[in-house]
């Protein structure tokens, strides 16, 4: 990663290596905006091309698999003439996202999509995110956020700081404050030492991992993401400010598609309150909401089963094929709506391949 004053960080550009993991790695590139991409983000679009511009964390930037891999890259297989840029980065919420939009994303477009992976309600609200440096090292990074003062957004920490802090020299006042990845992507919320110890102690046996997590979950009545439950929660009104003022702020359409958690996939918590928020902000702002949940749900259990790596915390190479898949006609049907003067581009993305 590189230091930016404005997002905290962005991926080294014109980078092209190998990251290790469990299976052995897999290959990423990036362009010289450093975004994980097989092309530069050209400013003008070819004729008779569509371009989405599309925005999330590291489910959209795809941790776990190669660039080839995700969803993003496949939706272009999927849907010919159609071009995706990806804005996706690891390790952040839509609020950096959001900045990302207005400073790095002056490319033309016909649509704008917000892949929203619903654990971000837990990054919104924070200040500093707790992870590793390249030695493997715990430190705290400070990260931009918002806050509402009347009726106005207020971007918080920028420029970012760049020096991280220690475990030692964190600021007391920050302790609250602080986001830790060891939350992100597991079934278990603020889950206790022992409950980790158990699952770390499974990992490598699959079938009976998943048969203690079902098990454990229940027992703790399981609901990780309360922060949806009332519409006047602090974390959900800034959250939705800032989608809010996304929409408003640009003249093409917004489409924003939620990634729900593994749990919610597997019936292990309740998605029922988040579903309900996002209605409400789509009847208020006039953006389209696809929610992934439904269809993800409809698939075979034993192809639900393999959506996740347990290895990386993140979608898997099938999970991300099958949200293309997904995604595809929804994305066919919004570009029938938003061009329709356009129809040699329309009927160049019609037919699938």
């Amino acid at each position: 990663m590189r230091y930016d004053p404005r997002f905290g960080y962005t991926y080294m550009p014109g980078m092209k290596s190998r990251v290790l993991d469990p299976d052995g790695g897999y290959l990423i590139r990036t362009n010289q905006l450093g975004f994980r991409s097989e092309r530069e983000f050209d400013d003008r679009r070819r004729p008779s091309t569509v371009r989405a511009l599309l925005f999330g964390d590291s489910q959209t930037a795809g941790d776990g698999v190669g660039n080839v891999s995700r969803f993003s890259d496949l939706l272009e297989q999927e849907i010919p003439n159609l071009e995706v840029y990806n804005y996706g980065l690891s390790g952040t919420s839509v609020d950096q996202h959001f900045l990302i939009y207005t400073e790095q994303a002056a490319v033309d477009h016909d649509l704008v999509i917000i892949a929203f992976y619903v654990e971000n309600i837990l990054r919104v609200k924070r200040r500093v995110v707790k992870g590793r440096d390249a030695n493997g090292d715990e430190i705290y990074r400070e990260k931009p956020f918002y806050n509402i003062a009347g009726d106005r957004l207020l971007l918080n920490n920028v420029p970012v700081r760049k020096q991280p802090w220690t475990a030692e020299t964190l600021p007391d006042d920050l302790r609250p404050h602080v986001y830790s990845f060891g939350d992100a992507n597991l079934v278990f919320r603020n889950q206790s030492r022992w409950h980790g110890l158990v699952l770390r102690m499974f990992a490598p046996f699959g079938p009976l991992r998943r048969w203690l997590k079902v098990a454990l979950a229940r027992l703790r009545g399981f609901h990780p993401l309360p922060d949806y439950d009332d519409p006047s929660d602090p974390s959900w009104l800034i959250l939705r400010k800032i989608l809010a003022e996304w929409v408003s702020c640009t003249s093409k359409p917004v489409l924003l598609v939620q990634i729900p958690l593994e749990s919610a996939i597997s019936g292990l918590s309740d998605p029922s309150n988040y579903q309900m928020r996002f209605r409400e902000l789509a009847a208020d702002t006039g953006c389209r909401v696809y929610d992934l949940l439904p269809g993800l749900r409809a698939l075979p259990k034993n192809e639900r089963l393999t959506l996740w790596s347990y290895k990386s915390g993140h979608l898997s190479a099938f999970g991300h094929r099958a949200i293309a898949r997904l995604l595809a006609p929804v994305i066919r049907r919004t570009l029938e709506e938003v061009l329709p003067t356009e129809p040699e581009v329309l009927a160049a993305t019609a037919a699938s391949p």
